[in-house]
């Protein structure tokens, strides 16, 4: 392991770095929205224009690669993404910035496909899990590292978003510094959202739910805490405890989710979501109770992002995988856009904490849509023949996706190799 990280320290240290801008000006767009007037409804537009261009990024930012080279997409995505966020208090008015989020959703989007290019580039089929496991490792990281950086200073001010400019501008010199080969860019036609459906339906109405979801949590949050009163320090622990849960509950789901059915572990953990979420929503006044709701709720969504991902692979051939991909991306994306654009009406209407309401009755779709599906399947892939989980982050473009679906297909099947060598030993 510690020679694959002295082969990707770079890239991972740059990830690091962006992760900690991007993180910081997520949670500042919902504490200087609430400082400016701004309503749950304008923040929430604000919120689905970045969503709306992280999706645009990743369908087009391969063709500019193709055409124009990583080196100078990376450079020039990175400029703009900078000059972005220190746009941001200079034009604080809702229109204003709902087109600067959409720009930096697009800049953030085409960062992620160069980097994850050159991450698998620099991979090879026995290291790919653990370069992507230590990616999203340093991506999460990053986030939390952000929440704490803002409480050096005011989000009234310049000062915070100036320093999340300078961080995503310093972020770019040990990548471009250390990347020497150039990968080959393969722009895979997503599949269509009928095909998509036709082949796991659950994995397509869940992952879209899923998007919703999770848009709400990191977009929305921020706005939640501001309006229910909560100081600048206890909104970024908020934050930042959504991500802590995350990190510290997708080794143990996962290890579950190559042991048990997988159907009914996303059944299980949309219950326990929806649960705590409804504890949010009934006893929200309650600090501890808001970190507690935030760790357990936020800490199930990211692993059931990777739960979809590897539910879907399990109902597809190999060969359709790359196209699934690109279309599971797109759906969680089409889910990212609406779901702020509900939750911040329903704010605007019934008041903050419909937040958590919003929430819930989200994972209980997912729930019962899950029970559902498992009335309804015929044959049950057996958990021995399920391909490997592997941890993706809702953030992970196409490219990240189809290298941890190669890696789930590979490493089980070098698992169910060793076990029938070993048993034939044993006969």
């Amino acid at each position: 392991m510690v020679q694959v990280l002295l082969r990707v320290w770079a890239l991972l240290l740059g990830i690091v770095l962006i992760m900690l801008g991007n993180g910081m000006q997520f949670t500042l767009i919902g504490l200087r929205g609430g400082i400016e007037g701004f309503s749950a409804a304008e923040l929430a537009i604000i919120t689905s224009g970045y969503y709306m261009g992280f999706l645009l990024g990743a369908r087009f930012s391969p063709l500019l690669i193709l055409r124009v080279g990583h080196v100078r997409v990376f450079a020039a995505l990175g400029s703009f993404m900078s000059a972005g966020v220190i746009a941001l208090p200079l034009l604080a008015e809702p229109w204003a910035w709902t087109i600067l989020r959409l720009l930096l959703g697009f800049c953030m989007s085409g960062i992620y496909v160069v980097a994850e290019s050159w991450l698998n580039a620099a991979a090879s089929n026995d290291t790919r899990g653990k370069v992507l496991s230590a990616y999203m490792i340093a991506q999460t990281l990053g986030v939390i590292g952000a929440q704490g950086l803002l409480g050096f200073g005011d989000a009234s001010n310049s000062a915070l978003f100036i320093g999340a400019s300078i961080l995503v501008s310093i972020s770019f010199a040990p990548i471009l510094l250390s990347v020497t080969s150039v990968p080959v860019v393969e722009v895979t036609k997503p599949m269509s959202l009928a095909t998509l459906f036709a082949g796991s339906p659950l994995g397509t109405v869940g992952i879209f739910l899923l998007g919703g979801a999770y848009a709400v949590q990191t977009g929305m949050g921020a706005v939640f805490g501001s309006q229910i009163g909560m100081t600048a320090n206890n909104i970024a622990l908020f934050v930042a405890v959504l991500f802590v849960g995350a990190l510290i509950l997708q080794y143990p789901i996962g290890w579950l989710s190559d042991r048990v059915d997988r159907s009914k572990l996303i059944f299980g953990l949309s219950c326990v979501g929806g649960i705590f979420c409804v504890m949010g929503w009934y006893f929200g006044d309650v600090f501890w109770v808001l970190m507690v709701t935030a760790f357990f709720s936020g800490g199930v969504t990211v692993p059931l992002y990777s739960l979809f991902l590897a539910y879907t692979n399990d109902s597809l051939s190999t060969d359709d995988m790359p196209a699934a991909s690109g279309g599971l991306v797109f759906t969680f994306g089409l889910g990212a856009i609406g779901g702020p654009l509900v939750s911040g009406w329903m704010m605007q209407t019934f008041g903050p904490f419909v937040f958590w309401l919003v929430l819930a009755v989200t994972f209980a779709a997912i729930a019962c849509y899950a029970l559902y599906c498992m009335t309804q399947q015929g044959v049950v892939v057996p958990v021995e023949e399920t391909d490997s989980y592997l941890g993706v982050l809702p953030t992970a473009t196409a490219v990240a996706v189809e290298a941890a679906g190669e890696w789930a297909v590979e490493h089980s099947e070098a698992e169910a190799e060793a076990e029938k060598e070993e048993r034939d030993q044993d006969g």
